[in-house]
């Protein structure tokens, strides 16, 4: 129907709008407008985090730069080396139940026997010649086993003997000190047998000799004492035939002259 012909009559434009124009194209100016201010707006964002994370870094304080005293090394070391010195001071005081002596010069020694193989101190061997001949004046043969023994010899003593018995270093050192720590480097110390029943001689069984009962009662009079009791705080086994001459201290008599 051609309305085009009827006067006074305008003509009707749709009501909905925009049903002919695609979307993109009805909002293509705002989105130019939007597009010249967005690399300025992103800019002026950008630069603005940057004044405020550079404004954190400078209010952080400076950390303080590590002295040499902050060093671990140092007390690592001081540390260390205490802990080893206190271990070693320990061990070098007691091995196996065994202390340190040390070795007797030989211009002090004295021989004790015509052979002039066993010694001891000077001192200790005049007490000990006077203890023996004051025994045989009472019919007891006190004979000398063993005297001064230097650190070569005790290193025969232990560690050769101990490979020929097959023995383990603790079970040697029960009966036998490691070179270095057996009492008789020092000069003062006597191995004593009985010269009536030598099978007793280095033996527990000593302990049942008319010597040992002898060395009891009267080898304090000559400051002789048994070294290795029984249950002795040491540990070492008992020693019925080790004896030492432990001399009075300074300024009290000797309890050989009282």
């Amino acid at each position: 129907m051609n309305n085009g012909g009827i006067p006074g009559k305008p003509i009707k434009l749709s009501e909905q709008p925009g049903d002919d124009i695609p979307v993109a194209v009805r909002d293509t100016p705002d989105i130019r407008r939007r597009s010249r201010w967005k690399p300025i707006l992103m800019g002026v964002g950008l630069l603005g985090l940057g004044a405020i994370a550079m404004g954190f870094m400078l209010s952080q304080p400076t950390p303080a730069p590590k002295t040499t005293e902050e060093s671990p090394t140092p007390i690592s070391v001081d540390s260390t080396t205490s802990d080893n010195s206190d271990a070693s001071q320990s061990e070098t005081d007691n091995i196996l139940g065994h202390l340190p002596y040390e070795e007797a010069p030989l211009s002090e020694l004295q021989p004790i026997t015509p052979d002039g193989r066993i010694k001891l101190r000077t001192a200790a061997a005049q007490k000990f010649k006077a203890m023996s001949a004051a025994a045989q004046a009472e019919g007891i043969l006190l004979v000398p086993i063993s005297g001064f023994r230097s650190v070569e010899d005790q290193q025969h003593l232990f560690f050769d003997v101990k490979a020929q018995r097959g023995q383990v270093t603790t079970k040697r050192a029960e009966v036998s000190a490691p070179p270095g720590y057996s009492e008789h480097h020092t000069g003062y110390a006597i191995d004593i047998g009985d010269g009536r029943t030598p099978a007793t001689n280095l033996s527990p069984s000593f302990e049942q000799t008319a010597a040992f009962k002898w060395l009891e009662k009267n080898a304090p009079r000559y400051s002789f004492e048994l070294s290795f009791p029984k249950d002795n705080p040491q540990g070492i086994s008992y020693e019925p035939w080790h004896w030492c001459w432990h001399p009075a201290p300074a300024g009290e008599a000797s309890p050989a002259s009282a």
